[in-house]
């Protein structure tokens, strides 16, 4: 029920901004995630990411506020080990790199109040996490030889943050300043839902056999982002 309220309001409020268009921007930015309340008693490793974002326009006096997508992937566990081929082949040498890793998909809102050099803002999103664990094999110097998703599970999450964006600098072509680029810094915070998952030794090899201790937990994260954010200026025409 509150997927569909939010839609519908964003569905209604980009309908009736359409005619103030005046820009477009794209960021991307680094990550450190931190596992909160039941999710960090399973997990004690600090997060190391990267993000995407697209947002639909530039905020402006008249509607200070933007509508747009963030993707985000953060790595949460990892190892690495040697093993033999095969038993038949016990000369070469395979390595087998194991990653826990989280991918975010949200919708977003943007509320940004004040526009100049240094932009205070808000934001809003709404989305979901698809956590997995992911085995590699390959040879040195090789790409992967083999690779298998041991563990995936979904997990619904909503959240706000909270930064501010300091301009660096703007280009200019036959439109005056085609472009500006800003420093992007923010914190957020996602209530992520229950989900299962693999965690740092929850996969044990027994002989040939391959025993998974699943961890079960609400979700919740805390994420620092530090990147970029370009504006590219009236691509809609406008003032």
């Amino acid at each position: 029920m509150r997927s569909k309220i939010f839609l519908i309001i964003l569905i209604a409020l980009i309908g009736e901004s359409t005619n103030y268009l005046s820009a477009q921007s794209a960021g991307v930015n680094l990550l450190l995630g931190f596992p909160m309340n039941e999710f960090k008693d399973n997990v004690k490793r600090t997060g190391l990411g990267a993000g995407l974002q697209f947002l639909l326009w530039n905020p402006i006096r008249e509607y200070p506020y933007t509508f747009g997508i963030n993707i985000s992937y953060i790595n949460y566990g990892w190892g690495s080990r040697s093993e033999p081929f095969s038993s038949t082949v016990p000369d070469v040498v395979v390595n087998v790199d194991r990653t826990n890793n989280i991918i975010n998909f949200h919708l977003m809102s943007q509320i940004m109040p004040i526009q100049g050099n240094v932009r205070p803002y808000l934001e809003l999103l709404l989305g979901g996490s698809y956590i997995y664990t992911q085995t590699n094999v390959y040879s040195s110097g090789s790409e992967d030889a083999a690779s298998s998703t041991n563990f995936s599970d979904w997990a619904w999450n909503y959240g706000a943050g909270g930064g501010f964006q300091i301009k660096l600098v703007s280009f200019n072509n036959t439109v005056e300043k085609a472009a500006s680029v800003f420093l992007d810094f923010k914190v957020r915070y996602l209530n992520g839902t229950a989900a299962e998952y693999l965690k740092e030794g929850s996969v044990i090899i027994n002989h040939d056999q391959v025993i998974y201790q699943v961890s079960k937990s609400k979700t919740d994260l805390l994420t620092v982002n530090l990147g970029a954010v370009v504006y590219f200026n009236h691509l809609f025409g406008g003032e």
